[in-house]
């Protein structure tokens, strides 16, 4: 399910990091987190408590801050009194009111060790889903483009990623290999090792473009990773293996805003 978010921040004026992902990723927790024991109640009165809820509750990302601003070294102020944020849950149907009600009128601070920003959920917004006339193990092809910067990475023998870019043909490969694990996590291995997925990278009229993004910066656990831009996804699987990744976003590090799709109809 999608959401898209209107926010107003509570003072004039508004600086925020421009590696404001992180500080996003973790507003997002604390809200689901301060919820579990709500949505557990949920889930236990309306009889959709299944193995792994918890876990798919977490499966999230979102796009990037829809807003104008100015570039100020490493800051970015705002020139509007206006922000928008898309969330993607990959949750049943039937907790979209729950999860709407929980994010309406909470308070969302973007912050780090040198500035703070703080906004009021303004309004909360269900968007339709885009695959609704599709059956849910329907083989479907569709076309899909990110909002926000996609991460494909290999692990190397550091245990980091070394990242890949869209013309490498590891990079499909790299999201393909990432979808098979999401679908383990919410079905089983058997879905996952035999479920038809392919994936190609279509070029859009600008050239590629990457964004080099610092998490938890300034921390002794500073990461930072490299996303790209500019490029469209032809994906064909099963309808809800589709959603699934329209859901929980593609590649790596989703949950920190990476990866965040939308389909194109």
């Amino acid at each position: 399910m999608r959401f898209r978010l209107t926010l107003t921040p509570v003072f004039r004026e508004s600086i925020i990091p421009i590696n404001y992902q992180y500080p996003i990723s973790s507003a997002i927790y604390k809200i689901i987190q301060q919820a579990d024991s709500a949505y557990a109640s949920f889930l236990h009165e309306k009889g959709y408590q299944q193995k792994g809820s918890f876990k798919s509750f977490k499966l999230f990302s979102f796009s990037d801050l829809r807003t104008a601003f100015k570039i100020e070294g490493d800051r970015l102020r705002l020139l509007t009194q206006q922000a928008e944020l898309e969330i993607c849950f990959h949750l049943p149907q039937a907790a979209e009111n729950f999860i709407k009600g929980l994010f309406m009128q909470q308070q969302l601070n973007i912050a780090d060790k040198k500035s703070k920003a703080v906004f009021l959920v303004q309004s909360v917004e269900s968007l339709p889903g885009a695959l609704q006339q599709y059956k849910p193990q329907e083989i479907i092809n569709i076309s899909l483009k990110p909002l926000s910067p996609v991460v494909a990475g290999l692990p190397n023998e550091k245990g980091n990623y070394t990242f890949l870019a869209p013309e490498d043909i590891r990079f499909a490969e790299s999201l393909v290999y990432n979808w098979r694990n999401k679908i383990a996590t919410c079905y089983d291995e058997r879905f996952a090792s035999s479920a038809l997925l392919m994936m190609e990278v279509i070029p859009a009229k600008l050239p590629f473009k990457s964004r080099l993004i610092t998490i938890k910066a300034g921390t002794p656990e500073e990461t930072k990773i490299r996303g790209w831009m500019n490029f469209g996804l032809k994906v064909t699987g099963e309808k809800r293996f589709v959603e699934l990744l329209l859901n929980a976003g593609t590649g790596i590090y989703n949950s920190q805003g990476m990866g965040c799709l939308e389909a194109i109809v």
